[in-house]
């Protein structure tokens, strides 16, 4: 809701203590962070025009606007008791300081793409403080950097850096609505990580609200503070206004393809092979695997189909070349393969038929479209044949799943695990993710198609990393352990700490002790303090 007025808020003030579901002394602590916010207001930027509470018609746009999953916006889903859609810095500051003296938890929203929808949930009292408004992309290509607000997605951010240069990009995911905040905030990773890391290998500052409301960059916030927000999830230290980052160089034209093959054709035979060589490949290349369920025939036949999705930094020749040389298997041959421009290689890998204008990079949904859960793991030993004989039978099985295995090696391997947060690097031979969406609604399908996945996930507990079995934390799973919205239990995030960061979750801890100690920044995964 928007409020111009002070009298009028007074008077919705009032009201609101009829309609909102949490206790009565929740709502009068509601009632003090409102007027605490109206009184933080500066003439210059109102806050009272970004506030949005359920009596406004455009609460439920607003909310389900950057909810990408489907499980979190049905009628049982806990509602935030308002939205602060922050329009300026100090709105910002203003909710943090607010929700904590009023005792309200903050849930800070970039993009909405957590896939455990805990930016926008809780089971406590809460606010959303999203960020979408906050998404402007300062480019300065003289010093090869660029400002990114965290509001921004990345599509937004890919798009204005093509409209300054067509040598220079940013090593970021595939996926164009992704808000920065949140894929910065948990390590980034795409398509150059081979060549250049992952995102946040390439960051160079950040500005951060604090608990004490106090903007910080990072001379002011200091290195260890910097290197926590860099892959430790943001969202456990503050709230991230805004990421510096290094752009890399990259030729005015890459090379892009999409090779599939089926059971049928003998991809089994392929997908073991790729899982060697994939990794050992010039960091140059990266070579995805991606099996899906597909049809056979009009009969209900099904299969499985491997894409083998390259992305490689020169000319479609040299790439040829090097696979008939490195892995003749495939068959790569020069038809496959499409030269574009840096933004038009991220327009393909969303998903675009080649030729698509890159202005659909600013697309952006209105609501969430599927319901869906995604695990993660790290394979540092190949895979016999028969556990991918295995995988197809147990994917034709679920049939609405697909995985993404990511090759790792190249730059990966020779960055330190604890240079950032973000501990997965030489070792592994590719990441996967396991990805089951579904359009039906109704808590058994949602079960069903829940335990599938945590059967083909347990089915591979042999043959993936152990102690810990690692996780990613973008790719947010409560399976592998979580607390509740109103404490922290120290060894129960220590389940999750672990896998997500390994031996850089201690540091973690201890960062997160001196920046909030009382543990303000908090949700189902968050870093705990000591």
């Amino acid at each position: 809701m928007k409020f111009r007025n002070p009298n009028v808020l007074l008077f919705i003030l009032s009201v609101l203590s009829i309609s909102v579901s949490w206790a009565t002394s929740a709502t009068a602590d509601f009632h003090g962070f409102l007027q605490c916010l109206t009184k933080r207001s500066h003439s210059a930027h109102p806050i009272q025009e970004t506030i949005y509470t359920p009596q406004n018609a455009s609460f439920q746009s607003v909310l389900v606007l950057h909810i990408n999953n489907r499980r979190f916006s049905t009628p049982t889903t806990p509602k935030p008791l308002a939205i602060i859609a922050a329009k300026n810095e100090s709105h910002v500051q203003a909710t943090v300081v607010c929700a904590k003296r009023h005792g309200l938890q903050i849930k800070i929203r970039s993009g909405g793409h957590d896939f455990e929808g805990l930016s926008y949930t809780s089971d406590v009292p809460f606010v959303i403080l999203d960020m979408f408004n906050l998404k402007s992309v300062d480019v300065n290509l003289a010093q090869k950097r660029a400002w990114v607000m965290s509001g921004a997605t990345l599509g937004e951010v890919y798009y204005a850096i093509a409209a300054k240069t067509k040598v220079y990009a940013f090593p970021a995911g595939i996926c164009p609505t992704v808000g920065a905040g949140g894929h910065f905030g948990g390590g980034g990773y795409g398509f150059m990580m081979r060549k250049y890391g992952l995102s946040v290998d390439n960051i160079v500052d950040a500005k951060i609200v604090t608990v004490k409301g106090t903007i910080l960059d990072r001379k002011s916030m200091g290195e260890d503070l910097f290197w926590a927000i860099r892959g430790g999830g943001g969202a456990s230290f503050g709230v991230i206004l805004s990421w510096k980052l290094k752009l890399v160089p990259v030729p005015a034209k890459v090379t892009v393809f999409n090779v599939t093959r089926t059971i049928e054709e003998g991809v089994t035979n392929l997908v073991y092979k790729w899982q060697t060589v994939a990794p050992k490949l010039p960091k140059e290349l990266f070579l995805r695997a991606m099996p899906q369920v597909k049809n056979i025939d009009t009969k209900g036949k099904k299969t499985v189909a491997v894409s083998f999705l390259g992305h490689f930094l020169g000319k479609s020749d040299k790439v040829v070349a090097l696979l008939n040389e490195r892995f003749p298997e495939l068959g790569l041959q020069r038809k496959d393969c499409h030269e574009v421009s840096w933004v038009e290689s991220t327009v393909f890998w969303a998903d675009n038929p080649i030729g698509t204008p890159i202005n659909v990079l600013l697309n952006k949904p209105t609501e969430p479209e599927t319901f869906y859960k995604g695990k993660s793991d790290y394979v540092k030993k190949p895979l016999p044949e028969h556990v991918f004989e295995s995988i197809w039978k147990k994917m034709i099985e679920i049939e609405n799943i697909w995985l993404d295995w990511n090759p790792y090696g190249g730059r990966m391997s020779e960055i330190s695990v604890s240079a950032t947060p973000y501990p997965h690097r030489a070792g592994n031979l590719f990441f996967a993710l396991y990805y089951s969406s579904w359009y039906d609604e109704g808590i058994e399908t949602t079960n069903k198609y829940l335990g599938l996945i945590r059967e083909l996930y347990e089915m591979m507990t042999p043959y993936v990393s152990e102690n810990p079995r690692e996780a990613f934390q973008n790719y947010r799973d409560l399976d592998i352990g979580a607390n509740q919205d109103s404490q922290t239990n120290f060894e129960t995030a220590k389940l999750y700490g672990k896998k997500y960061f390994k031996g850089n979750f201690d540091r973690l801890v201890r960062v997160k002790t001196k920046v909030d100690p009382h543990n303000f920044f908090k949700h189902k995964q968050s870093i705990p303090t000591l």
